[in-house]
């Protein structure tokens, strides 16, 4: 678990590691990924349905949009905006899984919403891996709404993001989904061997790798350890983006990131005592 946590958390540097444009980068690494997960996890070639589609149309977005952030704003604020997907899931739940909104959900979706607020007023500066942070910031927030979705609609189909059967085959049919959106932005395309040394890295060991890692760890790790473990994604993602790039996010960036991550670790552990 803490392997497949890891590999999810250079996402960020890696695609800002690219020379190739946003929707480039989307297109080749989710090309690459998409055959990554088919070969690497016999089971997504199984279970292929019109739900499977639909659900890998929201991680396809998911997909999409956490590219072009991170090559607008800075990967802190990437990925702690997209963190912030347990907030709109229990706005979800209700209307998609009929599962009640209790007080104390009330309250973790107003610490995360006080977080998200601080990045649109921390007032980042562009920088050179980050050449337009607000509207990266916007790009990222959408893609904590997709995320959302797409664990509802996991739950939905009876699948869970770790899980293999619906799960994996919906982390094939969504990387093919995003490929083939992206493509007509993405080419033609003049890929230089770092490049495809990067997009292959992102591929294979990000999303692939990173799935088989997370497929086995679920099978022998409680449900509330994988949680808690898989926090490390967005802890790590702004350290590798600083020692590689040095890029770090303005105070109250960090600040919100603090108080989404405090939230998702209350939710997990409220949730494993329940």
């Amino acid at each position: 678990m803490l392997a497949a946590a890891l590999l999810f958390s250079t996402g960020g540097a890696a695609i800002k590691a690219a020379s190739l444009n946003g929707w480039q980068v989307a297109a080749f690494r989710s090309l690459v990924a998409a055959a990554a997960v088919l070969v690497l996890l016999p089971e997504a070639r199984k279970g292929w349905s019109w739900r499977t589609l639909l659900v890998g149309c929201s991680y396809a977005s998911t997909l999409i949009l956490f590219v072009l952030s991170n090559k607008l704003t800075t990967a802190a604020n990437a990925i702690f905006l997209q963190s912030t997907a347990p907030a709109y899931l229990l706005l979800i739940g209700p209307w998609l899984l009929r599962e009640p909104v209790r007080r104390s959900d009330a309250a973790l979706m107003a610490v995360v919403g006080t977080g998200a607020a601080l990045f649109f007023l921390g007032g980042q500066a562009p920088l050179r891996t980050a050449p337009d942070p607000a509207t990266g910031n916007v790009l990222a927030l959408v893609s904590g709404v997709t995320w959302a979705l797409t664990l509802a609609g996991l739950r939905w189909t009876g699948g869970s993001a770790g899980s293999g059967g619906q799960a994996m085959a919906t982390v094939a049919a969504g990387n093919l989904i995003a490929c083939l959106v992206c493509l007509p932005k993405a080419l033609p395309a003049t890929i230089s061997v770092q490049d495809g040394l990067v997009i292959g890295y992102l591929g294979v060991f990000q999303i692939g790798l990173a799935y088989v890692f997370l497929t086995r760890g679920v099978r022998s790790v409680p449900a509330l350890e994988c949680s808690l473990l898989l926090l490390a994604e967005p802890a790590l993602n702004p350290v590798w983006a600083a020692l590689v790039h040095g890029e770090w996010p303005a105070a109250l960036s960090a600040a919100g990131g603090v108080l989404i991550l405090s939230a998702s670790l209350l939710r997990s552990l409220r949730s494993g005592a329940g």
